[in-house]
């Protein structure tokens, strides 16, 4: 039985207060829907939704699980150059961290308490704000094109950032600010992941078609894994075994074992495209596909969450067998995803539920 939208949205609102204090929640990010979205992704209702700047893209919860960060890329005519701060428990912004003269936030790591790691693709900088005063501390150079995401070792020691202009991935001493290295990882290098034990960086190099696999010590290319179909996102389960890659040309969900450097599974991302979807600026990545971008991993890596972005929908997949378990409806070109043990406690105004049918 199909229930009507205003029922949906009263048994949403019943359900986050009878809600109990923890659980996981589903942070998407909508890129033309300039908003993040809370989503119970058991019952897939969508639980809150918080206007954001123009054009989010990326996302990154606090290590509190009670804040994030949002980074409101902007567009080629109106590049962006402000970070949103989100209250998780509460759902709203509670600032607007203004990065001028930056521009074009894109990649960001929640790096510590007080410590947010940002690219300035538009700047060739990582930025590294303090939350709670919105100050930018450090701007580190990569004097790279187009360096778009980051990622940060556990001990908060050093910084990663991939640059697709440039075809390398920059390693940075955060404790100094020092530029340690640019290392050739391929062309259209772009996404990235660092293994549990620290030890190697996983490079998505989109225009080479490969992966890079970098040894984080001697910070040398010590393997490259043919991968053609445009691979984009990576994320690594926490047990270290097996790395997932998001191919937006092909519309799959690739599995590799991490210790034997092989392909061992690859999934369709089978929805169709949404309405208007191939007038979309980003249509042009991969005309046809349904670009699956934005990847995450659950807290227990059983399970991941894949942006179909010109599907306007999120799959989350058995990592194991790569079956699909659930379709999420996110209309707005979801994009950067997250997840956090928080629950909003949100009032029933501010919870809203799609009723379109799958």
């Amino acid at each position: 039985m199909k229930y009507p939208q205003k029922v949906l949205q009263l048994l949403a609102c019943a359900w986050l207060m009878a809600a109990p204090a923890a659980g996981e929640t589903l942070l998407v990010v909508l890129k033309t829907g300039n908003a993040i979205e809370f989503v119970d992704p058991g019952s897939s209702l969508r639980l809150a939704s918080v206007p954001l700047g123009f054009a989010p893209h990326e996302v990154s919860v606090a290590p509190d699980g009670r804040r994030a960060a949002v980074t409101n890329y902007g567009s080629r005519d109106r590049p962006g150059s402000t970070v949103s701060i989100v209250d998780l428990e509460h759902p709203r912004e509670l600032r607007r961290i203004d990065l001028s003269p930056y521009t074009r936030p894109h990649g960001v790591a929640w790096f510590a308490p007080d410590r947010i790691a940002v690219t300035a693709e538009g700047s060739r900088r990582l930025l590294l704000l303090e939350p709670e005063s919105g100050r930018v501390i450090a701007a580190l150079e990569t004097d790279q094109e187009i360096s778009h995401m980051v990622a940060v070792s556990a001990d908060g020691s050093r910084a990663y950032v991939t640059n697709i202009g440039s075809g390398t991935a920059t390693a940075f001493d955060l404790t100094t600010g020092r530029k340690l290295a640019d290392i050739a990882t391929g062309e259209g290098s772009e996404a990235l992941a660092l293994t549990p034990d620290g030890r190697e960086l996983w490079v998505a190099a989109r225009a080479a078609g490969h992966i890079a696999v970098v040894d984080t010590q001697s910070l040398e290319v010590k393997a490259r894994l043919p991968l053609a179909g445009i691979p984009i996102r990576v994320a690594v389960t926490p047990d270290g075994r097996t790395a997932l890659v998001t191919c937006a040309g092909s519309s799959e969900l690739v599995a590799y074992d991490v210790a034997a450097r092989a392909e061992r599974k690859r999934r369709k991302v089978d929805v169709p495209l949404a309405p208007g979807a191939t007038e979309r600026p980003f249509a042009q990545l991969a005309p046809g596909s349904v670009l699956p971008i934005g990847l995450r991993l659950s807290r227990d890596g059983r399970s991941a969450y894949v942006a179909a972005t010109m599907g306007d929908r999120v799959v989350q997949f058995d990592v194991a067998t790569l079956e699909p378990l659930r379709t999420i409806a996110a209309g707005g070109e979801p994009d950067g995803l997250d997840l956090t043990a928080i629950l909003p406690r949100a009032t029933c105004h501010a919870c809203t539920v799609d009723d379109k049918p799958e």
